[in-house]
Formats: C-alpha cells, sequence, structure tokens
C-alpha cells in the first residue's frame, strides 16, 4: 500500500471536528470486516472521546424511516441532543443541510467515520479535500461489508490524499498532555485500561505545579 506522503499539522481542539455518517441499525447487521459488538464499541468510544474533548460534530443517517432504521440507541445515547441529519443522497456532503452544518463548524480538519467505509466514509471525507479541507478517516469506527470492499476503500481514501488512522490515536493526539482534566474521561471512553493512571499522572502534575 502506498501515498504521497502528507504529514499535516497536529489535529487539536481548536482546529478539528467529527462527522459520524449513517451509523444506522440495519447497516450494522451487513457489517463483516468487525464484529458488530466490535464496531459498537469503537464507534461510542470514539463519540464519546470527542464529546470530552468538546469537539463539534455533525451526525448523519440515510432514509431512517424508509431504509436503514435509526443510528443505533447506543450511539444515540452517547450523544444526548445531538441532532442525526436524515437524507437520501449517497454522498452525505450532497445534501445541503449537511454541507452547511459542517461548514459551520469552522474547522479545517474533519475526521470522519461511517458506515460502510468505502462509500459513507470514504465520499464525504474525499469530497472535504475537494473542497480544500484536511479530512481523516477513523478506520475502526467504519465497518464494511467484505474484505474488498475494506482493502479498495482503504487504497481510494489513501489515493485521494486521506489521512487513514484509528479512532482513539486522533483522539489521543487531541488530548496532546496527559494532565489535561480531561484526560481520564478520554481514555475511559476509548476503554484504555490505564484511565486511572492518568488520572494519577494528573494528580502529580497538579501538585508540582502548586509546589513550583
Amino acid at each position: 500500500m502506498t501515498s504521497t506522503p502528507f504529514n499535516p499539522e497536529p489535529l487539536t481542539r481548536a482546529n478539528a471536528a467529527l462527522v459520524l455518517v449513517d451509523h444506522q441499525v440495519g447497516l450494522m447487521t451487513g457489517i463483516r470486516d468487525y464484529s458488530v459488538a466490535e464496531l459498537k464499541h469503537n464507534v461510542v468510544g470514539l463519540a464519546r472521546a470527542a464529546k470530552a474533548l468538546g469537539l463539534p460534530m455533525v451526525a448523519t443517517t440515510t432514509s431512517a424511516d424508509t431504509l436503514w432504521g435509526p443510528a443505533f440507541p447506543e450511539l444515540v445515547a452517547a450523544l444526548p441532543g445531538q441532532t442525526f441529519i436524515d437524507r437520501t443522497t449517497v454522498n452525505a456532503w450532497d445534501d445541503p443541510r449537511v454541507a452547511a452544518a459542517i461548514e459551520a463548524l469552522g474547522r479545517k480538519k474533519l475526521i470522519f467515520a461511517g458506515v460502510s467505509l468505502e462509500v459513507c466514509a470514504a465520499f464525504p471525507a474525499m469530497r472535504a479535500v475537494r473542497e480544500g479541507y484536511e479530512a481523516y478517516v477513523a478506520i475502526d469506527a467504519s465497518g464494511t461489508f467484505n474484505a474488498t470492499k475494506r482493502e479498495t476503500g482503504i487504497l481510494r481514501l489513501l489515493q485521494s490524499g486521506v489521512v487513514v488512522a484509528d479512532g482513539a490515536s486522533l483522539m489521543v493526539e487531541i488530548l496532546g498532555d496527559n494532565a489535561r482534566p480531561e484526560a481520564a474521561e478520554v481514555y475511559s471512553a476509548l476503554a484504555m485500561d490505564w484511565a486511572m493512571l492518568v488520572g494519577q499522572v494528573r494528580s502529580t502534575a497538579v501538585a508540582a505545579a502548586t509546589l513550583a
């Protein structure tokens, strides 16, 4: 797997936003590259970590009432008050309401996750690059229906200048400092076992700063 070297400036809470595309109950049943339970775990963890970091978000569904059903309940519960923009366009960005919502975020670095990877996540991510944004796809929060779709989807993203990564790495990059007050919440959202240790790091750092 090859790609043109691209090493953008780091993600931060000031420049990044999250776009969640079509994590719907009907689509989730067809996932084959992850177990449904694992994919749900990854998506919810990404959403909760982004929320803890204060990242603005856009979330969408496709034909929820007539085709693929609503966003899966665990994700809805993780994002109380979040509006899911329902549309009919294949590419989420092609819906004017979604495009306007993304533009209103005011961020130039967009993290996408979606079901399926090669369509729901990839199409708007590639459009973002064409529109002058920097696009990232959280691969482990973007399931699909077979190995070929996963492999060719990742290749197409790389060919299009989209950064591919796992969601936890993207969130930790944005966190930036384990002494931040939200660090334990971020690591806990990502189900990382050392969340308690991060809290101890913060306590030590605060105590050291107080003595300085």
